[in-house]
């Protein structure tokens, strides 16, 4: 049997999630002939002769840094994607025409929806990269109204010394979608006052490995109610699997 071939694309992304995950999905399905890949590269502008030189390329992930910088490599992308400005999912057709979806947005939304309650009505987004648009798209979805946090504010978006006791009475959602904690460096964390969460946030991390961050300790730790990106991965990736597989 030919190899089928999938893959993650990104840089610094040896401890993903995605290879065990559909490895393990491949052997249960009985699907042998099926490789998940990691292409770990420098510069995006390596993908297209990634693509050309791996055959019975089906789809990829794409993940950070990437899930802006890969648009102008796609030959089309969803009405979705276009909305959100970022991909995660890309498919590769026989001819190697790659076009672009985002299913972060929809693992975030359906990972977030069972902790809502009345009072989550505002949600602060820390960080304004690629995965940062599929929050915003998802949170626009179920009504949440949101603001961007970053190192350097301005007019529209906060920065973090904005953020004071006023701000996190008003906004009851905190979802981390920067780098900040991931493994190795597991000391990091959004700079934040964390005595301000209290037991009516819901404190949100993007981030998986490790299963509790520096964030997510900090804010349980005043009661916040916690949750990190491990199953929105799993919903992502069931997604993106589908369109694969359409």
């Amino acid at each position: 049997m030919k190899e089928v071939n999938y893959g993650l694309v990104g840089s610094n992304i040896g401890y993903s999630f995605s290879p065990g995950y559909f490895k393990e999905k491949f052997e249960k399905k009985g699907l042998y002939n099926y490789r998940y890949n990691l292409y770990d590269i420098p510069d995006i502008n390596q993908l297209p002769a990634i693509i050309a030189e791996t055959k019975r390329l089906k789809g990829l992930n794409v993940t950070i840094p990437y899930k802006e910088a890969i648009l102008p490599l796609l030959n089309s992308t969803s009405k979705t994607a276009k909305k959100i400005g970022a991909v995660n999912t890309v498919t590769v057709s026989k001819k190697g025409k790659l076009k672009g979806f985002n299913t972060d947005h929809y693992g975030f939304r359906k990972s977030l929806k069972p902790l809502l309650k009345k009072h989550h009505e505002k949600a602060l987004i820390l960080g304004t990269g690629g995965a940062s648009k599929a929050i915003a798209y998802a949170l626009r979805k179920l009504g949440i109204e949101y603001d961007f946090v970053s190192r350097t504010g301005d007019e529209v978006i906060f920065s973090y010394t904005d953020l004071n006791k006023a701000i996190f009475e008003e906004y009851h959602i905190i979802i981390n979608t920067t780098p900040l904690g991931t493994y190795p460096d597991t000391d990091k964390c959004p700079p934040l006052d964390y005595s301000l969460f209290t037991e009516k946030h819901i404190a949100y991390d993007l981030v998986y490995n490790p299963e509790v961050t520096a964030f997510l300790k900090k804010a349980a730790e005043n009661g916040a109610i916690t949750k990190n990106g491990y199953e929105m991965l799993v919903y992502q990736a069931e997604k993106a699997w589908d369109i694969w597989n359409k």
